[in-house]
């Protein structure tokens, strides 16, 4: 008999990711700190140039960076966010984000994400995290006010 294992703090919070999960984003491997994402560039993500919308590898990169910082176990948010757009991305194209924790001090965090297709790098992001205070159980992402910090 095959005892059920909890899913790790990064399964949960990807489960629960409707947006990426429904753009076809696949979670292929996780660890401390990292993960590795793939997507599909769609026939609905390309842009007038016929390129993929900037958006959408900016949320590839996002979801993979949310994966990595979510992997120690505290609910995590993105404090901050930029991207450099490398090569354009085209229908058909299977884009892998990479992601990888670079630093992590008191409550915030700094990650990298390599977006590639096959040995080609599309994008370079960086994302710095905050784990929330009082949010160690899943979920529970209460809005706090000034006063109440």
């Amino acid at each position: 008999m095959t005892q059920a294992t909890e899913p790790t703090p990064t399964e949960a919070m990807f489960g629960a990711d409707e947006a990426s999960r429904r753009l076809g984003i696949e979670l292929v491997e996780h660890g401390e700190g990292t993960a590795v994402l793939r997507m599909t560039v769609t026939p609905a993500m390309v842009n007038g140039h016929r390129i993929a919308h900037g958006g959408y590898l900016f949320l590839l990169a996002d979801t993979a960076f949310a994966c990595a910082c979510n992997s120690h176990g505290p609910v995590t948010v993105a404090a901050g966010a930029d991207i450099v757009f490398v090569a354009p991305a085209r229908e058909g194209d299977v884009l892998v984000a990479r992601a990888e924790e670079r630093a992590r001090f008191g409550r915030s965090g700094v990650y990298d994400v390599t977006v590639r297709r096959g040995e080609e790098v599309i994008a370079e992001f960086r994302g710095r995290s905050r784990s929330l205070r009082g949010a160690a159980e899943r979920g529970t992402q209460g809005t706090k006010t000034k006063e109440s910090r």
